[in-house]
């Protein structure tokens, strides 16, 4: 299948900007079952200082906002060709050892009532594919499907105790607990073109689990399957933290005020035929000037938090 998919990111600020680093993890990966047919990445207030894999062979990007400027919009755009799967990605190649994805950190520690739904599940050491969609299905029985109620820095203890959350707070919670049972997990950040809109307010999040003769596997805990062609994997980490779309620090402001636009859609026939089929792949850069800044320091964390969920009845299943 090829998606076409648009991702526009625009911050204000309070202030005209003194200094502002952003790294942006907005460059589809080259995958198992994804390939990527055309990419750009327009800048407006903003240049591109250096380009690099970070650990864990995320495509980033290191760039600087214009001193005085008082808004920035990152704009993405581009083709990605999917295959299905099953939602296996395949063996671990990234620059981190394998065992360093069973480690908790503060976003996925486990507490008392995910390790009590652990014990509920009587896990199967000898079946973890089993186990891994059960502990999926439990996790969207307890926790539901909510916004507004988390934010990026909720804590998949936190979201479980509360019993609700997004997608986020979903894949947190599932990667707690598979670590817990002795297997590798890890966040992934990217794309899900929906049953029913184009356009969307957020990224998605879901979850995989390194499973022995199969490698990586995925699971979409908010809609209870293993992605399949309708999803673009963006950027992998043990937690959100390292996956985030955007990250930054400012000096002199802090982030007012923060759109994010999101449109997923399967590219027609007649669209492919007409953009020739090249396979190339792009990148553009546009800046415009501002003023100066003031003196206050603040860093944010942003990306609206990932949030997509489907609402139609999904199909494939791992």
């Amino acid at each position: 299948m090829r998606l076409s998919v648009r991702h526009t990111t625009t911050y204000r600020f309070d202030a005209p900007v003194v200094h502002a680093l952003q790294r942006l993890r907005l460059i589809p990966k080259e995958t198992q079952g994804q390939s990527i047919l055309d990419w750009r990445m327009d800048l407006t207030n903003a240049l591109e200082e250096l380009a690099y894999d970070d650990q864990h062979r995320n495509r980033t990007r290191l760039v600087s906002v214009i001193p005085g400027a008082q808004e920035v919009t990152i704009a993405c755009s581009g083709i990605v060709h999917t295959s299905d799967h099953a939602g296996i990605i395949g063996e671990h190649s990234g620059h981190l050892p394998l065992w360093s994805f069973q480690g908790q950190t503060p976003l996925t520690r486990p507490g008392d009532g995910i390790r009590a739904l652990l014990t509920e599940l009587e896990p199967d050491p000898g079946d973890p594919i089993d186990t891994l969609h059960r502990l999926s299905a439990a996790i969207r029985d307890a926790v539901t499907y909510q916004t507004g109620v988390t934010t990026v820095r909720t804590t998949a203890d936190e979201a479980f105790a509360q019993g609700g959350g997004v997608c986020q707070d979903h894949a947190h919670i599932f990667i707690g607990g598979a670590r817990a049972l002795g297997i590798p997990a890890r966040y992934v950040s990217g794309y899900l073109m929906m049953n029913d809109r184009i356009h969307q307010e957020a990224t998605h999040a879901w979850a995989e689990a390194h499973v022995d003769g199969l490698g990586w596997v995925g699971f979409d805990i908010s809609n209870g399957i293993s992605p399949d062609t309708r999803y673009v994997r963006v950027a992998t980490g043990r937690d959100y933290r390292d996956a985030a779309p955007i990250t930054g620090i400012s000096i002199g402001t802090v982030t007012t005020d923060l759109d994010v636009e999101v449109a997923v859609e399967r590219q027609s026939q007649s669209q492919s035929q007409s953009q020739g089929g090249s396979g190339s792949q792009s990148q553009s850069q546009s800046q415009s000037q501002g003023g100066t800044g003031s003196q206050s320091q603040s860093q944010s964390q942003s990306q609206a938090g990932p949030q997509g969920r489907s609402q139609q009845q999904q199909q494939s299943q791992q």
